[in-house]
């Protein structure tokens, strides 16, 4: 049976949004173990600006109704009931309510992913405003749905809070890194931390970051901090760096994808991720696949495996002393590159033991997409 993916976005693994990207790899390496699969994107435009890929992927135009269904889209559904099997992805976009007040109505089975956007965290911004689109829109889109896919351990525990079932499962999305990743010693003179991701300041805890380095470069001022990406808040986040007076240690690239990336993540050191509210980080588990010792929070979901594997460290409460603490620690076994590659193996060894695509692919199957 065929597998629909259903998106806001075209599946671009090159942009900084996060559920596009797992949606991509996934149904890349869906196609890739035999499956049929498509990915039908809802979008501000038709454009196919994107590269050649494995899996069918069908756009239908965004209209300017955030609520209503894109035309041919019903029909299109109607036409592959009893064929294929959908998957929404992503929480709080006000379409899915109704695609899955079709797909109820019609008696056709969906697996639903909010990817991160039911955990605490993320349920206290705007809390009453959300609460109310809650109870009227995104609640009968879980009542609707056939399973309820989670991919992190904290939404698990806030959609507990606000929607219990027996329908939700946990599993966690597939990583594979195909590059040879080369174990010997630092070249950086100085030690490099690294960001890579969205540069929401909040809710990645990039102020954090710059507050907790700040206090790290009083006793390692030569330390040096990459950060990776782009928002609209990059000049507020550039103003935090001066004001803290950091312009020589701190550099801002900006948003880098492919080769660019790469390379900037070989480059550094060790991977911060301070983040106050996730799904699953692929960055996270990108940095640690290219054996990146990786400093979390407990909110990143990946926080247990980290501290498990010896992969570098986490924090459980959320301010800057306690990630200052962690950077020094990891600092100082930087200078001991014997030990510290010892780190950037277990990182390596945490990815493929735990994000194996195939075992991830047959969960899905048996756990998610079978009736």
């Amino acid at each position: 049976m065929e597998i629909i993916h259903i998106v806001l976005g075209k599946a671009n693994p090159n942009r900084m949004n996060g559920v596009n990207k797992v949606v991509y790899n996934l149904a890349t390496k869906q196609a890739e173990f035999g499956k049929k699969v498509a990915v039908w994107g809802i979008t501000k435009d038709l454009k196919k600006n994107y590269g050649e890929r494995n899996f069918e992927t069908r756009l239908f135009l965004r209209g300017l109704n955030p609520f209503a269904i894109p035309s041919g889209m019903k029909k299109a559904i109607l036409e592959k009931k009893g064929k294929a099997v959908f998957h929404i992805h992503g929480g709080w976009i006000p379409v899915f309510s109704g695609i899955g007040k079709v797909m109820k109505q019609n008696n056709i089975d969906f697996v639903f992913t909010p990817h991160g956007a039911y955990n605490s965290i993320a349920m206290d911004r705007s809390f009453w405003i959300k609460r109310m689109y809650f109870n009227l829109f995104e609640l009968h889109l879980l009542k609707n749905s056939t399973k309820i896919h989670c991919i992190g351990k904290s939404e698990t525990v806030g959609l507990k809070c606000l929607y219990k079932n027996k329908k939700t499962i946990l599993v966690p999305y597939g990583f594979e890194n195909e590059n040879t990743i080369s174990m010997s010693d630092s070249k950086n003179k100085d030690i490099v931390f690294g960001f890579i991701g969205r540069l929401d300041i909040y809710t990645k805890g990039l102020d954090t970051l710059i507050k907790a380095f700040k206090k790290h470069t009083l006793k390692n001022p030569n330390s040096k901090l990459w950060i990776v990406g782009d928002s609209k808040e990059k000049e507020k986040l550039y103003a935090m760096i001066v004001d803290n007076n950091l312009q020589n240690n701190i550099i801002l690239f900006g948003e880098k994808f492919g080769k660019e990336k790469e390379d900037l993540l070989q480059q550094m050191d060790i991977f911060v991720h301070p983040s106050r509210n996730e799904g699953l980080p692929t960055s996270v588990i990108e940095a640690a696949s290219y054996g990146k010792p990786c400093i979390v929070t407990d909110a990143t979901n990946i926080g247990d495996l980290i501290y498990q594997f010896q992969a570098g460290d986490m924090i459980f409460e959320h301010n800057s002393n306690h990630l200052e603490k962690s950077m020094n620690k990891l600092a100082i076994i930087w200078q001991n590159q014997n030990e510290f590659i010892k780190i950037r193996r277990n990182a390596i060894r945490m990815v493929k033991e735990n994000f194996n695509w195939r075992r991830v692919i047959q969960d899905f199957n048996t756990k998610l997409y079978k009736a």
